[in-house]
């Protein structure tokens, strides 16, 4: 008899898991997503990226904007009768009754070694701390947020090129895969759920636009870890003469100057520890990404300009 299964989740992140599941036989009897999101001005009402694969592959999809206190919901839930319910990257707290709706619990795939890493960033904080790897756990939800038991963890290298959208891509694929290999176990109760060491655990905030700002006082290393981490959203940016300037992508090079000089006629950066930062593609505010060379062709930041001055 075919197990019913709930998806939970929203992003790109979480649309791979998804198919995979789907692909691969298990019967997806609802997915719950974020509700749609107006854009900036509201004139578009943009579906998230899991109600898109939902619609087109013809999996009943509910999305509800608060779970907390949903009665409706809760019902709906208890009546399906359910074996399992997938989250991934969700973006809602599930709450404490609702734990309880499913034979073998909610299963979350988290984008970090748990414990390190709980929370809504665990992949930008990763990378803005410069870990030398990351991975996906795949754990049991339980009241406190990220705070379950895991039953496996897939380790990944982070490189020097790798940033978000690189890792969060990796990650993907690699918890698409993985999660075949735990269901039929998890459902058949062939596998053991360890407690997290809490002690070791560390928190991955909500990354906030303002963490963008680099400070040239910084070290190279730490300033190519904020641009890669916050790349492509919110990105990492400096202000020159009243105009914000994101850096897209950027590598460590070896030349010399005063903190914060450009040192270079293709904006090359003088941070604290001796090194630069070599910038290779840059967005100007209000116009398209650019790379370097194309930017400096009509660019006012000149070698010698400094940029904690400007």
């Amino acid at each position: 008899m075919l197990k019913k299964i709930v998806f939970m989740g929203t992003p790109f992140f979480a649309v791979p898991i998804l198919k995979s599941l789907y692909q691969n036989g298990y019967s997806i009897s609802v997915v719950y997503t974020q509700p749609p999101q107006k854009s900036q001005r509201g004139q578009k009402i943009n579906k998230s990226p899991i109600q898109g694969i939902s619609e087109t592959l013809n999996i009943e999809f509910r999305a509800p904007t608060n779970l907390k206190g949903n009665k409706e919901e809760y019902e709906y839930l208890k009546k399906l009768d359910v074996d399992i319910a997938i989250v991934v990257a969700y973006g809602q707290i599930i709450p404490k009754e609702f734990l309880s709706l499913t034979k073998k619990g909610f299963i979350n795939i988290h984008a970090s070694l748990l414990p390190k890493w709980r929370g809504a960033a665990p992949i930008q904080r990763s990378i803005m701390n410069l870990e030398k790897e990351t991975g996906v756990s795949i754990m049991r939800i339980e009241k406190k947020l990220d705070t379950g038991p895991v039953c496996n963890s897939y380790k990944i290298i982070i490189t020097d090129r790798d940033n978000t959208e690189t890792i969060s891509e990796k990650l993907s694929s690699l918890a698409a895969e993985k999660i075949l290999d735990n269901i039929d176990d998890i459902l058949g109760d062939h596998i053991e759920f360890k407690e997290q060491n809490h002690k070791e655990a560390t928190y991955a905030s909500k990354i906030e636009k303002s963490e963008g700002q680099i400070n040239w006082n910084n070290t190279a290393e730490n300033i190519i870890g904020k641009i890669n981490g916050l790349y492509p959203s919110p990105g990492a940016w400096f202000m020159y003469k009243g105009e914000r300037y994101k850096i897209l992508k950027a590598e460590i090079a070896s030349g010399l100057g005063k903190i914060g000089e450009v040192v270079g006629d293709y904006l090359e950066i003088s941070c604290n520890n001796k090194k630069t930062i070599k910038i290779i593609e840059i967005q100007r505010q209000g116009k398209r990404p650019q790379n370097i060379n194309e930017f400096m062709l009509g660019s006012q930041i000149k070698k010698g300009s400094n940029l904690n001055n400007a």
